[in-house]
């Protein structure tokens, strides 16, 4: 077993308390609890964007360790006079799989159990079924109600959707969930807070483990925590696609493995000097690495932290991801053992006065 059981029951708990992008509060209670009791102090801003902190000296640099804490989702935009639910997109979810799913809705009670209606195919005009990408004012959910009368003593417009929560494991090591992205992330920065603690002796400088909201829109818990904080340097945990399942062009997307050890990004918002130290650690440490190039933007949270006020040092180390973006998201539970593991020896590693600088 990669996880003991407490660490484990975490993790699940964390994957299945809907984050749903600008309704993080759930997720974040599970995560705020759980680093309570191996920080020095947690914070957390207006936004519900949570810090926990090791404070080794206030002369040392700090080390920020981040994660983003939302997930993708829906969000009730309309009720018909019938009683079904229009739902539209939070962040980036792809209607292309909504159809026949499970759905949670959301309400300040609790939630929902509803159902994203699909039409039989015997009843469609192309026998053979599929047919084009519907638009999401083209998906209903049933939640079994016959009137917008009734449907409205349960729900409200505004009220988010998630799919149902199941976490499996398709063997000892790969996991599937809906929300790997990125719940796996907190998970990751609070299980190398963790081990920091453990290993207090050794460490030389002050740790930031930031659970950032709103990345899937934007950024913007990152942003507004990194200025507020600015810490010295920052190593970023993100998913990326693994490019190993069939129909995948990994000349165009690159060549990442399941199994094969965590991602490290080149180029972009990544530090130069940083990489190469992450790459120096992984080596002496013998841990198994990736890598990746970053054309333009990384598409994380990196890239609303390395630009604050006079820059940020910044790199990003991935988790490889199977099927982003959908409820089947499948990860190995080695990469994410191997990716902790990276992230506490890089923060052991770094001396009280640590900088980095391509000059």
């Amino acid at each position: 077993m990669y996880f003991d059981k407490k660490s484990y029951s975490f993790l699940e708990e964390l994957l299945i308390t809907p984050s749903p992008v600008g309704y993080e509060s759930g997720g974040q209670k599970v995560w705020r609890s759980y680093v309570a009791e191996y920080a020095d102090r947690v914070e957390n801003d207006a936004y519900g964007s949570v810090a926990g902190k090791l404070e080794v000296n206030s002369d040392v640099v700090t080390v920020m360790l981040e994660a983003h804490a939302d997930e993708i989702g829906m969000v009730v935009q309309h009720v018909s006079d019938d009683g079904f639910v229009t739902l539209n997109r939070l962040g980036g979810s792809d209607s292309t799989i909504a159809r026949a799913k499970r759905v949670y809705i959301h309400n300040k009670k609790g939630r929902v159990n509803g159902v994203i209606g699909n039409t039989a195919i015997h009843l469609q005009e192309n026998k053979n079924g599929g047919g084009k990408q519907p638009a999401w004012k083209d998906i209903y959910v049933d939640i079994g109600v016959t009137s917008r009368e009734e449907a409205l003593k349960l729900i409200q417009i505004g009220d988010p959707a998630t799919y149902t929560d199941e976490v499996d494991m398709l063997n000892d090591e790969i996991i599937t969930a809906r929300a790997l992205d990125n719940r796996i992330g907190g998970f990751v920065i609070a299980q190398a807070l963790k081990n920091l603690k453990n290993k207090r002796k050794s460490l030389k400088v002050n740790v930031l483990a930031l659970n950032s909201v709103q990345e899937e829109i934007g950024g913007f818990g990152a942003r507004m925590m990194s200025y507020r904080y600015m810490p010295d340097v920052a190593l970023v945990t993100d998913v990326t696609h693994a490019t190993d399942t069939p129909g995948i062009n990994d000349k165009e997307h690159g060549t990442v493995k399941l199994g094969k050890g965590p991602s490290v990004q080149h180029g972009g918002a990544n530090h130069p000097t940083l990489v190469s130290f992450i790459e120096e650690v992984a080596g002496r440490k013998k841990i198994d690495i990736q890598h990746e190039a970053t054309g333009v933007r990384t598409g994380t949270d990196t890239d609303s932290i390395f630009y604050q006020r006079t820059g940020i040092p910044s790199a990003l180390i991935s988790l490889p991801l199977r099927y982003m973006h959908s409820p089947i998201e499948t990860a190995s539970l080695s990469d994410v053992k191997h990716l902790i593991e990276l992230m506490t020896e890089t923060v052991l590693a770094m001396e009280p006065d640590q900088t980095f600088s391509v000059l």
